[in-house]
């Protein structure tokens, strides 16, 4: 529910208390699919996000089949007459090759991903967890955690409610820090980034623009810094994603592991490399719909521990982002879900103890989950940081078709578990046998 509207008498009352089972902080697609299991589970949750929907937030739009498979288990309508843009899977164009790769055939996902804005998407996903039974409160802007004096657990949060922004405290046994990669509360708590863990950064706009009814993703492995004397192959790769609704998403994504991470404008980046496509494209800025935006990419499990002291992190604020292709979505819900297992269960148990038990099962099981995983991606990141192992992933990696499509499985990080084919045994086996840092 929108916060409600109080009267001048109202706002100077002392400051109020709501109680719930769990509190929800951040209505993007982590914290509203957790809010979303939670009250299908019969928990009252209350579900807090500081701005009023519709609201925009920085992303490339695309939906990989990891996604789709977590709106389909919220009972999203996902059809084309309800506004999503199917596509039937990535273009890869590098090192003058051109490679078009469908998603996998696989029992455990679909084989499609989906396009959509995200200011309308996460609104869709909040009304979701609210039709569910969560208890949605917009313009409500958490300014910190509640204390319990002699243990320091967390019991609640404070806020700020509304245009008016009357202060508010809220009251429940257990909080999920859905609040993004600066994260309040986790800070708050003392739980920092590990600066060693990748990092990246997303830039984006939208164009009008011919290319915007596309049934492929598109992504281009060659971004170049011009500035010296010889050209710099970058990390990163940049972005076309038709919308359906004549623009595109055109964007770029780059990680920490280049010395040019920190000395480059990014948004000049972009401007230079959409400067490079062809005319008819129409990506010139007076077809430019919106401003040049950016956002962190936390990846890798860059926040640690994911539960501590009565809160659990889900999405960025737990560095859930993989560090492979730069997806945070698909990881936000996944990591919200099984939060919102961890903690149902845990409410079940008859005393503290059990409870407390249980809700510490949730680190290791996203150690299970994704551990081995991002540790392989963390090793990915500080190869391609050298511009020469770029360059040859562009010129001749694309070059090997049945190589491609390993590569493309690893990166998506789209196997089935058990079965499947070769390639998804060894991915799978990588996963298992590679340390989970």
């Amino acid at each position: 529910m929108t916060a409600p509207t109080e009267n001048a008498a109202a706002a100077e009352q002392p400051r109020t208390e709501e109680t719930a089972d769990v509190i929800v902080v951040g209505a993007g697609p982590g914290g509203s699919t957790t809010a979303y299991h939670l009250a299908r589970a019969g928990l009252d949750v209350l579900l807090l996000e500081k701005t009023a929907f519709p609201r925009e937030k920085v992303c490339g739009d695309g939906l990989t089949p990891r996604a789709v498979k977590q709106l389909v288990a919220m009972g999203i309508d996902i059809s084309e007459e309800a506004g999503w843009l199917r596509n039937k899977g990535l273009r890869i164009i590098g090192g003058g090759h051109r490679l078009q790769l469908d998603w996998p055939q696989l029992a455990s996902y679909p084989d499609y991903g989906l396009v959509r804005k995200r200011d309308d998407f996460d609104e869709q996903l909040a009304r979701q967890a609210e039709k569910a039974g969560a208890r949605l409160y917009e313009q409500c802007s958490v300014t910190g955690p509640v204390l319990d004096d002699r243990t320091g657990r967390v019991t609640g949060v404070t806020a700020k409610l509304g245009t008016e922004k009357r202060p508010v405290s809220f009251r429940a046994p257990l909080v999920v820090a859905a609040d993004g990669n600066s994260s309040r509360l986790s800070l708050a708590l003392g739980l920092h980034r590990d600066d060693k863990r990748p990092m990246g950064v997303a830039v984006r706009t939208y164009f009008t623009t011919p290319r915007h009814d596309d049934d492929y993703l598109e992504s281009w492995l060659e971004l170049w810094d011009r500035r010296g004397p010889q050209a710099r192959l970058l990390p990163g790769y940049g972005w076309i994603f038709g919308m359906g609704d004549g623009t595109s998403n055109v964007g770029l994504g780059i990680l920490n592991s280049s010395s040019a991470f920190r000395e480059l404008d990014w948004r000049e980046v972009l401007k230079a490399w959409c400067a490079s496509m062809p005319a008819e494209w129409g990506f010139t800025p007076e077809n430019m719909t919106g401003p040049i935006r950016g956002a962190a990419l936390p990846m890798a499990f860059n926040r640690k521990p994911h539960y501590t002291r009565g809160l659990l992190l889900v999405g960025d604020a737990g560095g859930l982002v993989n560090p492979f292709n730069g997806e945070g979505i698909a990881y936000a819900m996944e990591s919200g879900a099984l939060a919102a297992e961890v903690i149902a269960q845990a409410q079940a148990r008859g005393s503290g103890a059990q409870r407390e038990l249980a809700l510490r099962n949730y680190p290791k099981t996203l150690a299970d989950t994704y551990g081995g995983y991002y540790t392989l991606g963390r090793a990915f990141v500080k190869l391609i940081g050298s511009p020469a192992v770029m360059k040859l992933i562009a010129q001749r990696g694309l070059s090997h078709p049945v190589l491609m499509r390993f590569t493309f499985k690893l990166l998506a990080n789209l196997t089935d578990p058990t079965g499947g084919d070769a390639m998804d045994r060894i991915i799978n086996g990588l996963s298992k046998v590679t340390p989970r840092a």
